[in-house]
């Protein structure tokens, strides 16, 4: 009675395979793993990418709401509203502005262009008089929500507005609401 154990137990007598031919172990590493690769990865991106939404002056921004109030405040007193329109190539901007009777134009407009959350898609035109009260200038195309600003070469007023551009074809700029409650709150 010499039998070997494997000729008595025909469970031991199975050839296995070494384990890292078997495939059940590379599909028990695989989510582990990418999720190892996903990691490295972003951490890559956050050091290598700067992140254009937070300023190095934020303090500084801060204190100048003043003057931007004062900028909107001034556009009210002057009755200054604008209409904006994309030309059908969208490489063209127009602005129609319109003022109280009276007030001189001046010859050039500056206007932003600014992603709410993209800024390297940003952009700065000058509007050049055609005459009248008709502004026009050159434009990168641009498609989706856009923030707007639209002041004079003196930066005396602004009018800001938000433009949806795929629902939105004319953009119109009044008098900043804020400016106007602000000065009914100080005539009182």
């Amino acid at each position: 009675m010499n039998a070997k154990p494997e000729a008595m137990n025909p469970k031991l007598n199975v050839s296995s395979a070494v384990w890292y031919r078997e495939p059940w172990p590379w599909l028990l590493m695989l989510g582990p793993g990418s999720v190892i690769v996903a990691g490295i990865f972003t951490a890559y991106l956050a050091v290598v990418s700067s992140d254009g939404l937070v300023e190095d002056d934020y303090y500084k921004q801060g204190l100048t709401v003043n003057q931007r109030t004062a900028r909107d405040q001034r556009a009210v007193e002057l009755g200054i509203e604008a209409e904006l329109l994309i030309g059908a190539d969208g490489d063209r901007i127009r602005a129609l502005l319109h003022s109280k009777e009276g007030v001189l134009l001046p010859e050039t407009l500056s206007m932003r262009i600014t992603h709410p959350t993209r800024q390297g898609f940003d952009q700065q035109v000058l509007l050049h008089s055609e005459g009248g009260t008709v502004y026009a200038g050159a434009v990168k195309p641009f498609s989706g929500r856009w923030h707007i600003t639209l002041e004079d070469e003196g930066q005396a007023w602004r009018l800001v507005g938000d433009w949806v551009t795929g629902k939105q074809s004319v953009l119109r700029l009044p008098a900043s609401a804020i400016a106007t409650a602000a000065s009914k709150g100080n005539s009182d």
